[in-house]
């Protein structure tokens, strides 16, 4: 599938937006934020913390992922597992349009996005 510019800053604007209003305080977040990318047809919602010895790279966490599955025209839903590989999320695996995949990620109604 091939994103167009508009609409890949349309969701730009939505998922910045979704953030802008989970994110930590701006005196914390040097040490810990929230972050995306938007990847071919994918979209992933991420953790950036410092490392825990304070020392070293940021590391990412991995939050939440939508991946655009052009057969049915529609958003699968993933979180990331205890094995650290993406999994459906089953109380809602798919998704019509991005803002449905971002009311999905706030609801979070099993605590497997933001705990």
């Amino acid at each position: 599938m091939t994103l167009s510019e508009p609409e890949i800053k349309r969701w730009e604007t939505w998922i910045s937006e979704f953030l802008e209003r989970r994110r930590p305080p701006p005196r914390l977040r040097k040490n810990v934020d929230l972050s995306f990318r938007i990847k071919r047809q994918s979209v992933e919602i991420f953790e950036i913390r410092s490392h825990w010895t304070g020392k070293g790279k940021l590391t990412e966490h991995r939050i939440a992922k939508a991946v655009f599955m052009k057969c049915k025209q529609n958003w699968k839903v993933l979180r990331e597992g205890p094995d650290l590989k993406w999994r459906s999320y089953e109380p809602h695996p798919e998704a019509q349009t991005i803002e449905e995949f971002l009311v999905v990620v706030q609801n979070d109604d099993h605590a497997c996005f933001f705990g």
